[in-house]
């Protein structure tokens, strides 16, 4: 591709981003749902202005390493210790029910091969942390005592849908399911937990002490995705996908990065807070080309849009995913109300599901149709759980939020 085609793909990429987000964002609905809708829309499926590039590409894997840098920097380890065991039921219930029912539907159900149910199941483990903070935030019910139960599991949901990530990598890349590869990526994460406090101290002070010194603007930022960069490559090195290293980055930069047993190297919040806020711009930047990507590399004019199997299987497996999430609360001792308010908020898929699904198709592992089928599944849970979550709590559950 010519530079010239590149710029002006790149321009359209970018702006209908930005305006396709504008829109999903008046009407309700989460910007990510947008920012697809955008690719869907100059890509393929429908104006074919676009198309997925080498290069776009390339950019869009920046975007998944740089999101998953932002889900690490603010993963929140002090609200899991306060949250405590009901956090916990509910993240590792809404963790493991989604991706046995996925992964039994698939294999079982739909007679898929071992590794694509794989796919299945891990796709829909995860919730979205982004899109549930926006809604309790909405419906004031951050600070009340499920909100706090939701938050907390869903940041531990968030570790585990990395973990598990980084575990279908493996296998995606090695084309085996086996016990060694699994052990294989539990070291790498198990080793960076061993020394990422040293790393982030000593990495805080020196950007520190250079961002006072430097008399040239922008040291943190160009430090940072240095940073990030480096932990990437040395994630690949490792075996495990790049991304993982973006995520190892954010959560030994957090300010909230906590060992336990007391073990804890406190960081500069100061160095923190600057990363968090000169990060901000390129973390905007890029990733939105990513969810771009994905709705360009969706031709939906190539799927059988009669063929049974994309609606049943689509159904099914939305069904399985909420229904996953909504078990898991009532292992808790609280009343109707809240563990049905509990459960919903858990519900949104979004980030981490697309990229379990992009991974997937970039792989070879998802065809077109289920990879569409997937899309489908993460963005009715998306679109659907704000607009249930607050008409439920108007109606139902009011009392619950007293923020």
């Amino acid at each position: 591709m010519e530079a010239h085609v590149f710029f002006l793909h790149l321009l359209a990429v970018l702006l209908a981003a930005r305006i396709f987000a504008e829109i999903a964002v008046r009407l309700g609905a989460p910007s990510v749902i947008g920012e697809l809708t955008a690719g869907v829309v100059i890509g393929p499926s429908l104006l074919g202005w676009v198309e997925a590039s080498e290069v776009l590409k390339l950019l869009a894997e920046i975007g998944i390493i740089l999101l998953l840098f932002e889900v690490g920097l603010k993963t929140d380890g002090k609200r899991l210790l306060h949250s405590g065991l009901k956090s916990a039921i509910v993240a590792l219930s809404g963790f493991i029910f989604p991706m046995l029912l996925g992964f039994s539907a698939a294999y079982w159900y739909f007679d898929l091969s071992l590794l694509v149910s794989l796919f299945v199941g891990g796709t829909i483990t995860a919730t979205s942390i982004g899109i549930t903070i926006r809604v309790l935030k909405d419906i004031h019910c951050q600070q009340a005592h499920e909100g706090q139960i939701v938050l907390g599991a869903a940041v531990l949901d968030d570790v585990f849908g990395v973990i598990l990530l980084a575990i279908l990598y493996e296998f995606s890349v090695t084309n085996d399911v086996s016990f060694v590869n699994v052990s294989k990526v539990l070291l790498f994460i198990g080793v960076f937990f061993a020394f990422a406090p040293v790393a982030a101290k000593f990495i805080s002070l020196y950007i520190t002490r250079l961002d006072m010194t430097s008399e040239i603007p922008g040291v943190i930022p160009t430090t940072i995705v240095a940073l990030v960069l480096f932990f990437s490559w040395i994630s690949h090195i490792m075996g495990a996908p790049e991304l993982l290293g973006g995520f190892a980055a954010g959560l030994a930069l957090s300010r909230r990065f906590f060992l336990p047993f007391g073990l804890t190297i406190r960081t500069d919040k100061g160095c923190a807070k600057c990363v968090e806020e000169q990060m901000k711009p390129i973390i905007q930047l890029f990733t939105p080309i990513f969810f771009v990507y994905i709705g360009l590399s969706l031709n939906l004019r190539e799927i059988d849009w009669s063929s049974p199997f994309i609606w049943g299987f689509s159904l099914i497996i939305f069904i399985l995913a909420v229904l996953g999430k909504l078990i898991g609360p009532f292992f808790l001792k609280e009343s109707i109300q809240s563990k049905w308010a509990i459960g919903m908020a858990m519900v949104p898929r979004g980030e981490i599901g697309l990229i379990f699904v992009e991974l997937g198709r970039i792989s070879g592992i998802l065809n077109n149709e289920i990879h569409a089928g997937m899309v489908i599944v993460i963005v009715l849970t998306t679109v659907l759980s704000p607009f249930v979550m607050k008409w439920y709590h108007a109606n139902y559950a009011s009392h619950l939020c007293n923020e």
